[in-house]
């Protein structure tokens, strides 16, 4: 028995496969309706099309964005119909996104005849990427000293005002702008995607990218943090004149292939539409939380005030970061990342608890944030405190004349002296640290230190030096 599916050649029906896999699934669709016409949500309902449903917006697929941006760059023709597209950019070109404003007549009015704020990104766009983002932009930045990843060509955008570029944050630029002018920005990639391909011994391809585009609106103190609208789109970078070769090859590829093996593909747009996503999550957006890359908890040994004797001074500790405890909210546990120096990694633990977190085990915390950071962040976590290269015990002597002092029956006179030692921790194992931390000890400039001396077993005293310090801590260990 035959069976007729009647179904109108809308852009639903084409955008959701079934003008594709029509002929594959029309038995099936058969035997689950009957023979007449369908609406699409009966159809769409059916079991064959849930990996598809799954893929949809879950609003309207015909809504009407508030806003759209379009970067002036064409897409590669050599990508499947529901892959996503890619675009080709070259090193260091600028290239036009078109902010445009599609709101409806009444929509949105409080940003009538005021300005919004976008925020645009260059991220990775595969997750093992992502979460070592924080490492790789770092070797980026020590191989290309004093360049950026994204920036703005600023005499050549249009409508834009109060363009900032944060010097901590390579990928990222934002501005102002008005939605109800003509508005236009050009941006240039200085990176290129093979620079961050785990092999480089040649014909690798390159990783791929994200253009990330954020908009805000102003809340009633006057801060762009309410969120509005956000889109992005993958590309690829290729050193100059790269992109056009890689275009070219795409398409003829393209050309070599039969008609029904083109059908597969998407074709090629001059231009890139941005589609809608979830907004970047940055915690830099909240509150007056501190910039990345600074820390805002001090390292050094506290300095006693006053003039007192250094006999009833405090001892001095090694300051370790705050232990972060189970009960800790996702807010908490945010803060102490903060506090701790792992913002670049606030995004990623986002939901974390404190117990989320100290589940984590050593692998774990590697494998997300790098050896580095994620040994450091392991420490942290378990309040390990690191064990100093080498401690030294010293003690100011008495003021008083050594002929003045009591002497005891014996006609010793140090035998009544109370001494009290201070402990000194050195990591650097340097005569320079010594200094350092004797004059934080004793409340003085390192510049009223000129020689430091070491008494030995017989009342000698020897000059303390680099090397001297060292064989101590080599002796002591």
């Amino acid at each position: 028995m035959a069976w007729a599916l009647k179904l109108p050649l809308t852009d639903e029906v084409i955008e959701s496969g079934l003008v594709q896999d029509f002929d594959a699934s029309l038995s099936g669709i058969g035997q689950e309706l009957g023979a007449g016409a369908y609406s699409m949500s009966d159809v769409l309902a059916l079991p064959i099309f849930k990996q598809e449903e799954s893929n949809l917006p879950p609003d309207n697929e015909n809504k009407i964005l508030p806003f759209q941006y379009v970067l002036c760059a064409a897409t590669s023709p050599a990508v499947k119909l529901h892959d996503e597209t890619l675009t080709y950019l070259n090193q260091g070109q600028s290239y036009e996104i078109r902010m445009l404003d599609n709101r409806k007549i009444g929509e949105l009015p409080e940003i009538n005849d005021k300005m919004a704020k976008s925020i645009i990104r260059v991220v990775f766009h595969d997750r093992r990427l992502q979460y070592t983002e924080h490492q790789q932009l770092e070797g980026w930045r020590w191989n290309r000293p004093g360049d950026r990843i994204l920036d703005l060509d600023i005499p050549m955008s249009v409508g834009i005002i109060d363009p900032r570029a944060n010097p901590t944050q390579l990928n990222t630029v934002e501005f102002l702008w008005d939605p109800s002018k003509r508005t236009s920005v050009f941006i240039q990639v200085h990176c290129i995607s093979t620079e961050f391909t785990m092999r480089k011994h040649g014909g690798e391809k390159g990783v791929p990218f994200r253009i990330q585009i954020d908009t805000f609106k102003e809340n009633e103190n006057e801060e762009y943090t309410e969120h509005l609208h956000s889109a992005s789109c993958q590309f690829k970078v290729f050193k100059p004149k790269g992109a056009d070769r890689k275009q070219k090859t795409d398409r003829e590829k393209m050309e070599k292939r039969t008609p029904q093996e083109k059908e597969k593909y998407q074709p090629s747009y001059e231009t890139t539409i941005l589609t809608e996503c979830c907004p970047w999550p940055e915690v830099t957006y909240v509150g007056n939380s501190p910039s990345p890359g600074f820390n805002s908890t001090p390292n050094s040994f506290p300095v006693p005030e006053g003039n007192g004797s250094p006999n009833h001074q405090p001892e001095p500790v090694v300051q370790v970061a705050d232990n972060l405890l189970p009960t800790a909210t996702p807010q908490d546990a945010q803060q102490w990342l903060l506090r701790n120096r792992f913002s670049p990694y606030c995004r990623l633990f986002t939901n974390f608890s404190g117990a989320d977190l100290l589940k984590l085990t050593r692998e774990d915390v590697i494998q997300i944030c790098g050896p580095a950071d994620g040994i450091r962040l392991f420490n942290a976590l378990k309040g390990r405190v690191v064990r100093p290269r080498l401690t030294i015990y010293v003690c100011q002597e008495s003021q008083q004349p050594r002929e003045q002092q009591p002497k005891h029956e014996n006609g010793d006179a140090a035998a009544n002296t109370f001494f009290v030692y201070h402990a000194i921790y050195l990591e650097e194992l340097t005569a320079a640290e010594l200094t350092e931390k004797l004059a934080q000890l004793f409340n003085i400039s390192p510049r009223q230190i000129n020689q430091i001396f070491k008494q030995g077993p017989t009342g000698i005293h020897v000059l303390v030096s680099d090397e001297m310090t060292q064989m101590t801590a080599t002796t002591s260990s």
